[in-house]
């Protein structure tokens, strides 16, 4: 060992630093192996060709070909992660709608126009329309009268 090694060695804690150092940048190599793996497969614009070759020469050459991916699309792979992201957040937030909405999709306001209209083409009498107008309100959709349709406007 040279003298910078008996140095690390010569202090415990030193040694605990220099472990936990050499630890987590082991842990950050696998992270970073990990991602080019999982952007090779992202990349819509890749051929099937072009993923193959990525992937044997980073499987291949670790640390060679993690490093020349990096420099030859790395730009393009915050690109693809940051597109992907916002995918994952539209999705997300048009879930989150969807569910508000009571999952019909319609709201409570929605339902009580629906009412309404069917009210006054006669399709149901003021005493069904309270009780249905009740049901909307805490909550239920309410229940349609066979052969009823709510006209599209």
């Amino acid at each position: 060992m040279n003298a910078q090694m008996y140095l690390a060695y010569d202090y415990p804690l030193l040694s605990a630093f220099w472990t936990m150092l050499w630890f987590f940048l082991w842990v950050l190599w696998f992270v970073l192996l990990f991602r080019v793996i999982v952007d090779i497969f992202r990349d819509d614009e890749m051929s099937g060709w072009g993923k193959a070759g990525w992937l044997l020469f980073v499987v291949c050459l670790p640390f060679l070909g993690v490093f020349v991916y990096l420099i030859a699309r790395g730009k393009g792979m915050g690109r693809r992660e940051v597109a992907q992201a916002r995918a994952q957040q539209q999705a997300f937030d048009a879930y989150v709608r969807e569910t508000a909405a009571g999952g019909s999709g319609r709201s409570s306001a929605d339902e009580l126009v629906r009412l309404s209209e069917i009210r006054a083409r006669g399709d149901i009498t003021d005493d069904e329309f309270r009780r249905a107008k009740e049901l909307v309100l805490s909550g239920h959709a309410p229940a349609e009268k066979p052969g009823t349709t709510a006209s599209p406007r």
